[in-house]
């Protein structure tokens, strides 16, 4: 299937840093505690975007139960705080100049998420707001926007996450940044559909079930957008971000290990995804733990991610889709960087980067430190 997938080609903002590099400074943070992950990414300006100084990311399901309780429980809170921590402490050792720290879906949802925060910020000194649902496909958007360019006229970018799959309908305007037309937050993600569904997820019946749920809840969205006849039309572009995209792509491509450089910015023909749908499907449960794509964290989300997938091409299907491994923390980083050359020069140059535990910075507490 290698002939069906080539990669997009783009200026891209985000490039890995190499070793023997000096990196420029200042360096930023961005945090972002969903669902089912813990993801942090700290970068550098470049003149093109940024580089990558350091990543981390741990799956924390931190929505477990949430469908059923409405409320986070506390092994998955402690969860969370374990794989928050060492983000703190990863950020002690590095100097940033400012970091954003947000949490989305289950803090939203959660009738403790607030309580669950202030503990947060107790235990390791770290300020998560709660973004909303509109924030999240602003910066989906911002993060893909390389991507985008000089591909059509509109956009249709999805982000299939643990507890909310994000929708945003987008205009392109050769010369200016896309333009949020629309967007849509469904209560349904992978974590979501696991934790209804179960293992009914991995039969036949189970996954139609899902797939109709899903394709019944975005009838709204293309009843008010006529996104189905735009592309028709064509000059529409289908874009994905999560997990569940780069992981059919990574299946189509064949690797035998996931890689983000070879995926990110590919582009899926629509037979492509179904074949590597397919293949998934026919796994089962061992057959999933042990792809190298897949693995035994996420056996249990791969089909829930697979249907919503499924239920977005029903109602749009077009012909290729655009995927990118990028997402809320390369949004948050372009804007935090962009914010600081805003400013007047006699600050945003004048003050090095500040080391953590020795000054105020955004979305850290010192009382914490």
């Amino acid at each position: 299937m290698m002939d069906e997938v080539a990669p997009l080609p783009t200026a891209d903002p985000v490039r890995p840093f190499a070793r023997g590099d000096r990196p420029p400074a200042p360096a930023f943070a961005a945090l972002d505690l969903g669902t089912n992950n813990c993801r942090m990414l700290v970068g550098a300006p470049s003149a093109d975007g940024f580089r990558v100084l350091d990543s981390f990311s741990r799956t924390v399901r931190l929505g477990e139960g949430l469908h059923h309780t409405g409320c986070l429980c506390p092994s998955a809170m402690d969860r969370a705080i374990a794989a928050i921590s060492i983000c703190a402490e990863r950020l002690d050792r590095r100097p940033v100049r400012a970091l954003r720290a947000v949490a989305t879906e289950a803090c939203r949802r959660a009738t403790n998420g607030a309580a669950f925060l202030a503990r947060v910020k107790l235990e390791t000194g770290l300020v998560f707001s709660v973004i909303s649902a509109r924030e999240e496909a602003e910066l989906a958007v911002e993060s893909c926007t390389p991507l985008l360019a000089g591909t059509g006229r509109r956009a249709l970018l999805f982000d299939i996450g643990g507890g909310s799959t994000e929708l945003a309908w987008v205009r392109l305007d050769a010369g200016a940044a896309p333009r949020l037309i629309g967007y849509l937050s469904l209560p349904v993600g992978v974590v979501t559909l696991a934790e209804r569904f179960g293992a009914a997820g991995f039969t036949a019946v189970g996954f139609a079930a899902m797939v109709d749920d899903v394709a019944a809840r975005l009838a709204e969205f293309e009843q008010v957008h006529c996104i189905a006849r735009e592309l028709r039309d064509g000059g529409v572009t289908l874009l994905g971000t999560s997990g569940t995209i780069t992981t059919l792509a990574g299946v189509a491509m064949g690797l035998e290990r996931y890689r983000r450089e070879l995926v990110d910015g590919a582009v899926l023909t629509g037979a492509a995804a179904e074949a590597a749908l397919a293949v998934l499907r026919a796994l089962g449960p061992d057959g999933l733990s042990a792809h190298p794509c897949v693995g035994p964290d996420r056996v249990e989300f791969v089909l829930p991610g697979c249907a919503v997938f499924a239920a977005i091409t029903r109602v749009w299907p077009a012909p290729r889709v655009v995927v990118a491994d990028r997402g809320l923390r390369e949004g948050m980083l372009l804007r935090l960087m962009r914010a600081d050359r805003e400013r007047p020069r006699s600050v945003s140059r004048s003050a090095p980067p500040l080391a953590r535990r020795s000054a105020v910075q955004p979305g850290r507490d010192p009382a914490a430190a």
